[in-house]
């Protein structure tokens, strides 16, 4: 192996390695602030609208990211986003109450917006092309793995106290380690060439609704699966369980979905998640009459619309590269953001009208992504 490819593959790494740790602590607290808030008998779509207020900061954070990346540098930029992280973590640890913690949590989101929009700049930059869709896939591997984690460890732990923030605010912190230790030299932001957001949206329609719509369900799952599953009875353990399985079944698909992406092309990809995510929505409701069939059927349906991310965010990197990379990494970040600002109020909204109709609303998101994947355009 020669030494470029070594250090392509540390830089690669402690990356993929940050953002999953971070990725913990996220996954955990947004589980127990759902259980907690759901606990207290507040409804679906106020339930819903807790996750929306992080993404609205993040819409406003992520166009400036580039901006601040070349000012301070991506590597200090990252530590003090992770910092930020970790003391949000911690207050809300110590306080209560749905006010305090969507103020704690909308200051959480930026933080979450830096984290991720330089850690997959980061992964883009220094990617080998050809193997551009393997690598996103470890790296959604990875990050879904995180996300796993964190309300298995809720599981464990239960919803009571405030060690699991605290346990959350700790991994923040040790997610600095990663990227603070490497010795190989960061990717560095270039002053980037004008990229309109118009533009990208426009290159790009299927890619970028994928950001969209996987930020609007994935938002969506952890803020309101476990309610549906405290609706139907099952308890919070089995709440908490049942959104980590969603999560797993996310990780464990990411890598083939990558591999498929590099070799059959990323639109046909596409098409295939946005119809069988339509139709596995629909299915699941009719399955949660067993908490064991809803599992299994909620693992599988989760790794298919997982792949959302990786295949469009592959997609439209290929398209671009340095400067206009960063660009193109932050406009990706905001449609996501705008997805978990839009999704968890609208799915949580079908929730309350009836259990199923959290899962109706989702197939025909999923339907209408389908229904524009189809539409040809210039890129493979």
């Amino acid at each position: 192996m020669s030494k470029s490819v070594e250090t392509r593959a540390a830089l690669i790494g402690a990356a993929i390695a940050t953002v999953t740790i971070a990725g913990i602590g996220l996954s955990l607290s947004a589980t127990l602030i759902a259980v907690r808030l759901a606990e207290a008998h507040y409804s679906a779509r106020t339930i819903g609208l807790h996750p929306a207020a992080s993404g609205l900061v993040g819409l406003a954070i992520a166009p400036l990211v580039p901006w601040l990346a070349r000012l301070i540098g991506i590597r200090p930029l990252l530590i003090a986003a992770l910092l930020l992280a970790a003391a949000c973590l911690a207050g809300l640890a110590y306080t209560d109450g749905y006010w305090p913690w969507l103020a704690v949590r909308s200051v959480y989101g930026i933080a979450l917006t830096i984290l991720f929009i330089l850690g997959e700049f980061w992964i883009s930059a220094v990617v080998w092309p050809k193997r551009r869709g393997l690598v996103m896939g470890i790296y959604t591997t990875a990050i879904a793995t995180g996300f796993a984690a964190g309300p298995f460890v809720l599981a464990a732990m239960g919803s009571k106290g405030s060690a699991p923030f605290l346990l959350a605010a700790l991994l923040s912190l040790v997610a600095i380690l990663p990227i603070g230790l490497i010795r190989a030299a960061t990717p560095v932001l270039k002053n980037p060439e004008p990229l309109p957001f118009l533009a990208i949206l426009r290159d790009a329609p299927p890619a970028t609704a994928a950001a969209l719509l996987y930020g609007a369900i994935e938002a969506s799952a952890f803020a309101l699966l476990p309610v549906f599953a405290l609706r139907e009875g099952w308890g919070a353990a089995a709440a908490a369980a049942a959104t980590a399985i969603f999560a797993l079944g996310n990780a464990l698909f990411q890598i083939p979905t990558g591999w498929a992406a590099d070799r059959f092309g990323r639109r046909r990809l596409l098409i295939l998640i946005g119809g069988l995510g339509a139709a596995g929505a629909l299915v699941l409701p009719l399955a949660a009459r067993s908490y064991a069939a809803y599992v299994v059927l909620l693992f599988v349906w989760s790794g298919i619309v997982g792949g959302l991310y990786a295949v469009g965010l592959t997609r439209l990197a290929s398209r671009y590269s340095d400067a206009a990379l960063a660009r193109a990494n932050a406009a990706y970040i905001l449609l996501y953001t705008g997805g978990t600002l839009v999704g968890p109020p609208i799915f949580g909204f079908g929730l309350d009208l009836a259990p199923a109709g959290l899962f109706v609303a989702l197939a025909l998101a999923l339907g209408g992504f389908f229904a524009l994947a189809l539409k040809p355009d210039a890129h493979p």
